[in-house]
């Protein structure tokens, strides 16, 4: 069993193990030691809530129960009056809303870990990115979005980025509000004209090269159902941060977001997760050390969210880890490898919950190895046996003590969650929606006047423009290659870079954005 403490000395040591799991304030349950081939009931394996906000990884290949840890923190977060955010990728977490159902296995699972069981339902508001999901429809306005994460989301390199944040820039400075799609296709198109060039004459210019290129991800990104969660009414991230009276006293509200029509497109789910994340960063002041956080996120499929990220977007996932610490903000990546968090990330993240590895492939191994060395040394386990002898619903756990030192390594037996471990199916879902506040909020669409009226309105008005002569082909052909050179050049000076950062606040109507380019409120 990867063990290296014979089943006569397991107990001392189980106790030992647990010693280091020891607090004095309120706490989440993980489940008890394994070692020596037994589960030792009464040491405890915890995390003080205190030290969520130091984040965390829950780990694992598919099927070993990831789902279930993550079904497990939400109930105990809302048992603790503390509001969750977290996706529902493949639909099993909305058994949180159910009571649990009793069989031989929890009951077994609650012995073992020493846990009085009880069936038992959570607050939960089933969200949905846009569409016609049985859930709330959520949105976000391309101004509150930003250009950095909608530049993730539309998959753009560096050159098409820096234009994106120009064209933002320019529709913030005129009071050209950008809401949907077609407000930024409607912008687009009027700066690759000959008025709009005229336009952004001093500052840079969009070639049409490149404007056709965001074109093109913009339709893209239709075609999958993007355009239907940009628009109004906008999400108010407070709506995330609900307290509720329970039975037994304040419950967090669990924030279930489903992917429901985005399955195509989960890299739009990931980012629009880092957008919550973003507005919360501007939104909440300054909370330092609290007792419990003011809210936890999770974010599943984590890997999506740094694949083929850019630099620049890494670092601010990583100045926004670190940050939000201090707003009270608790964060938890969930994926399948550790190795899918950038190390600078990774380095974060005060609790690891490392579900079963497997070491198939060469590549397998090399992932291992490297997990195995972000654990602190342990003489009782073999960790590289161990995490690939892993049961489902056992872990590899290692966390904060309340003193900010890591506890020492255990193998986990984790306790059972108290809800539904299943779906409830849609008819459920789109019932429990409907009889929310937030549905008649958030539940139909609002299209006010916007950049795509106002310009459509102006080009109404204007008279024809003069024809002017035009350039030899061959001229043109060299102007079009040209200008995303030159671009780039203009948008890697420092002198233009502080231009495009500053408020101009003077004008009246700039918009200010913080660290991922999203719109201060």
């Amino acid at each position: 069993m990867g063990d290296n403490v014979a089943t006569g000395g397991a107990s001392a040591a189980a106790q030992e193990i647990a010693a280091g799991y020891a607090t004095t304030g309120a706490a989440l349950e993980l489940g008890t030691v394994f070692l020596g081939g037994q589960v030792e009931s009464s040491a405890r394996v915890r995390i003080p809530l205190a030290m969520l906000n130091r984040h965390g990884l829950v780990a694992g290949a598919t099927g070993t129960g990831k789902t279930k840890t993550l079904q497990n923190l939400a109930e105990q977060l809302s048992s603790a009056g503390v509001p969750v955010v977290m996706a529902d990728i493949k639909g099993d977490l909305s058994g949180l809303s159910h009571q649990g159902e009793a069989s031989d296995r929890t009951k077994a699972r609650a012995a073992e870990t020493g846990d009085d069981w009880a069936p038992t339902a959570f607050p939960v508001e089933f969200l949905s990115l846009g569409g016609d999901s049985a859930a709330i429809p959520i949105r976000a306005t391309l101004t509150q979005f930003g250009p950095i994460l909608l530049s993730k989301v539309l998959g753009l390199n560096d050159t098409q980025e820096s234009t994106l944040g120009l064209i933002f820039h320019w529709a913030d400075q005129q009071n050209l509000p950008l809401l949907d799609t077609k407000d930024l296709r409607s912008v687009i198109q009027h700066l690759t004209s000959d008025e709009g060039k005229a336009d952004l004459k001093g500052i840079g210019g969009v070639s049409p090269a490149t404007a056709g290129v965001i074109l093109r991800a913009m339709v893209n990104l239709e075609a999958q159902g993007g355009e239907k969660f940009f628009g109004e009414p906008e999400l108010d991230p407070a709506d995330l941060m609900k307290v509720v009276d329970g039975p037994a006293g304040p419950r967090g509200v669990i924030s279930l977001l489903e992917l429901s029509e985005q399955q195509t497109n989960p890299m739009l789910f990931s980012t629009f997760l880092m957008w919550l994340l973003a507005e919360l960063f501007e939104h909440l002041p300054e909370a330092g050390d609290l007792d419990k956080p003011k809210v936890v996120f999770f974010f599943d499929e984590a890997h999506l969210l740094f694949s083929d990220a850019s630099k620049a977007f890494l670092d601010r996932i990583e100045q926004t880890v670190k940050l939000i610490r201090s707003k009270g903000v608790g964060v938890f990546f969930c994926t399948q490898l550790p190795t899918d968090i950038p190390n600078d990330v990774l380095s974060q993240l005060g609790a690891r919950i490392q579900h079963a590895l497997r070491a198939f492939t060469p590549d397998d191994q090399k992932a291992l190895a490297r997990t195995v060395k972000t654990y602190p040394t342990t003489p009782n386990y073999k960790l590289e046996e161990a995490l690939t002898s892993l049961g489902i619903g056992e872990a590899i756990v290692t966390v904060l003590s309340e003193r900010g030192a890591p506890t020492p390594v255990a193998w986990c037996r984790l306790r059972a969650p108290r809800s539904l471990m299943g779906a409830i199916g849609a008819d459920a879902i789109g019932s429990a929606a409907r009889s929310s506040q937030l549905y008649a909020k958030y539940g139909q669409t609002v299209d006010r006047e916007s950049a795509y009226e106002k310009l459509t309105a102006k080009m109404a008005e204007a008279p024809p423009p003069a024809e002017a002569p035009s350039a030899p082909p061959a001229e043109r052909a060299r102007v079009e290659r040209e200008e995303p050179g030159m671009l780039t050049q203009i948008m890697s000076n420092p002198a233009v870079k502080s231009f495009l950062r500053s408020a101009a606040s003077s004008a009246g109507r700039e918009i200010t954005r913080g660290l991922f380019g999203t719109r201060r409120r």
